[in-house]
């Protein structure tokens, strides 16, 4: 089983989704493979995809030392966070996505973000919310 894993960066919420992650993978004997997306790096962002570099580099390192499979990558290929994912959960043959989600105000905790109410939509696999 493959488990594809949104990252945005090193916000709590994208910690709870490695933490129930994890938890799927060992309870599924599955691979885990965390995805962060850009649509474009330039020199403003280029301190951001370092940094999220150095962060799933340190994930994948913890997550060996637990027995867990793991691969990370950073994708830039112009599109959305939403539709990058979901490219590449088909072209993977992905089992499953687990995705982080934020409340914001009162309205918006009715709805979810434009990149995950996209994956939930389009996903060819289930999609797993964490808030």
């Amino acid at each position: 089983m493959k488990i594809l894993v949104g990252y945005a960066g090193s916000t709590q919420g994208d910690q709870n989704t490695i933490d129930v992650a994890k938890k799927h993978a060992t309870a599924f004997n599955a691979s885990l493979i965390i995805v962060s997306s850009m649509e474009s790096v330039t020199d403003k962002n280029m301190d951001d995809m370092v940094q999220i570099e150095n962060h799933l580099a340190y994930i994948k390192e913890t997550m060996a030392k637990e027995g867990i499979a793991c691969e990370t990558h950073i994708l830039v290929r112009g599109m959305t966070p939403g539709e990058d994912l979901v490219e590449y959960a088909i072209d993977k043959k992905i089992d499953e996505i687990i995705i982080g989600i934020e409340k914001k105000s009162k309205v918006g905790k009715l709805l979810f973000g434009s990149n995950a109410q996209y994956i939930i939509l389009n996903a060819p696999c289930p999609v797993l919310c964490v808030k």
